[in-house]
């Protein structure tokens, strides 16, 4: 399967294209908003994909809440460190994610807070920790409905299942794809959609041959 180039036009989640993550792989839990009753309990035994993809775990929240204008600040300095960074360690990789995905989930109702998720995907995919990636596109895609951005989004998460070393699922990579062109026809992720369409389900060789006649 040929991995498609993320073409994200966002000023916020630009990434350099000579970043070069070293990052290890890591473990960690996208908090859900909800109270605890009956019926999410049973929710969350019976789905046991809430213990976030198996894998996933890990808790990420400061033992002490800060206010959304501090998550905020965070927020931005751990992305300026990724910008201005050539190589990217350990450290500060789990402390961008970490403050990521505070800033989007105690700050939920704030603008931004979409494409941090976004962002936190990123950076997840960098470091090969694809599940990850899937939980918080998931939660963009569904928290946030009229978010402009939401194709990106849906794009990302369908690359995700479209490639055999990540998610490895074309069933639902073709129905995140066929979702672009119906819900957001006019998009450029509906023209990079129905390209990759073409393309699902062969393998490198047949792709290369399509490609060569054209």
């Amino acid at each position: 399967m040929v991995k498609f180039p993320l073409i994200i036009k966002l000023k916020f989640i630009m990434l350099r294209d000579n970043l070069k993550f070293i990052w290890l792989v890591f473990s960690v839990i996208f908090l859900v908003i909800g109270c605890t009753s009956p019926q999410s309990k049973i929710a969350d035994e019976s789905g046991k994909r809430d213990s976030i993809k198996t894998e996933v775990v890990k808790s990420i929240t400061d033992s002490v809440k800060l206010d959304c204008t501090a998550y905020k600040q965070l927020a931005f300095k751990s992305d300026s460190i990724l910008l201005e960074a050539l190589e990217v360690n350990m450290i500060q990789a789990n402390k961008a994610i970490k403050d990521f995905t505070n800033f989007s989930y105690y700050c939920h109702t704030d603008s931004l807070a979409p494409i941090y998720l976004i962002k936190t995907a990123q950076v997840a995919r960098s470091i090969n920790n694809p599940k990850q990636a899937e939980v918080v596109l998931e939660r963009c895609i569904n928290n946030y409905p009229l978010f402009k951005d939401k194709p990106a989004a849906m794009f990302l998460l369908a690359q995700l299942y479209d490639e055999q070393g990540e998610l490895n699922n074309e069933g639902k990579a073709v129905e995140l794809y066929n979702e672009i062109l119906r819900d957001f026809p006019k998009s450029v992720w509906a023209k990079s959609a129905k390209g990759a369409l073409k393309f699902i389900g062969k393998s490198d060789e047949e792709i290369i041959r399509a490609l060569n006649k054209r």
